[in-house]
């Protein structure tokens, strides 16, 4: 069993490659997610991972298959999308969910758009699904980064983050942090997007940092269990989705969010924190 599991990452240097990327990624994705889902932006995220779209394809036309340039692209687009959605949920009657939903409509179609016309079906494939089996030097430092520097700000901005989590008419009564958190957040958000892109595509770039989060929540109380769990769990799923990928002969970045959602399944029949088995056989209570 051991040999099974160890065996591919072993024998083959881009499995280690892919693992070390998935491991950064879920180091920091997770944590995000984490947030994410317990400020109601789970959603979000999802039209986030599509608005990078165009900037990523801009990047593509202008030097090929060049993660630097498609990552500066993609990281131009996502925060573009996120800055005008807000502006024009505080200019006009259309709340911030309505706007987000139109911009990231027409970037997803205007980044499919620029593709196809340039490049190949090959080249989109690459694109919206990932090449995690295919990173590089560049790209591990780059996952590694965007860790670093997530984890650093998630740890500066804990406090504000937390409290707009609880309570964030109280956070704008005590002080002006509120406006500057929320958009140093998105900016991380969009930061871990433009990660996934890079290891699981556009449209798989959020399931490592939502999926996790949201199954941690079946098994942790409070947000010092739930940081950790949503950590496991992607690395979990990671190592997961890169074995059966191996064995199997599947794509990975498919195999890795597949696994993530098992994992999901799983927790939500389970877990000891409101799982349907948990809820459908409660513990007996002690009597006097």
């Amino acid at each position: 069993m051991i040999d099974f599991l160890t065996a591919p990452f072993v024998e083959f240097s881009f499995m280690r490659r892919a693992l070390a990327g998935c491991v950064a990624l879920s180091v920091g994705a997770a944590p995000v997610g984490v947030f994410l889902t317990l400020r109601r932006m789970s959603l979000m995220s999802e039209a986030m991972s599509h608005a990078i779209l165009p900037g990523a394809a801009v990047g593509f036309l202008w030097a090929g298959l060049s993660l630097p340039a498609m990552t500066l692209g993609g990281l131009v687009a996502g925060l573009a999308v996120a800055l005008l959605s807000g502006f024009v949920a505080r200019s006009t009657v259309l709340r911030e969910d309505a706007s987000l939903a139109a911009f990231y409509l027409i970037s997803l179609a205007a980044g499919v758009l620029l593709i196809s016309a340039r490049g190949s079906s090959i080249d989109l494939l690459h694109i919206l699904f990932g090449t995690v089996l295919a990173l590089d030097d560049d790209a591990l430092v780059l996952l590694g980064g965007i860790a670093t520097v997530t984890l650093i700000g998630l740890a500066v901005a804990y406090r504000p983050l937390v409290m707009e989590c609880v309570d964030p008419l109280f956070l704008r009564s005590v002080g002006r942090a509120s406006g500057p958190v929320h958009y140093a957040f998105l900016a991380l958000v969009v930061l871990n997007l433009v990660g996934g892109f890079a290891a699981l595509g556009t449209l798989l770039a959020v399931g490592l940092m939502l999926l996790p989060a949201i199954t941690a929540r079946f098994w942790a109380l409070d947000l010092t269990g739930l940081l950790p769990a949503a950590v496991l769990l992607a690395l979990s799923a990671s190592v997961a989705g890169l074995l059966v990928s191996y064995y199997a002969s599947l794509p990975t970045g498919p195999a890795i969010v597949l696994a993530a959602g098992v994992l999901y399944l799983a927790s939500m029949l389970l877990g000891p924190r409101g799982g349907l088995v948990w809820r459908l056989f409660p513990a007996r209570h002690l009597e006097a």
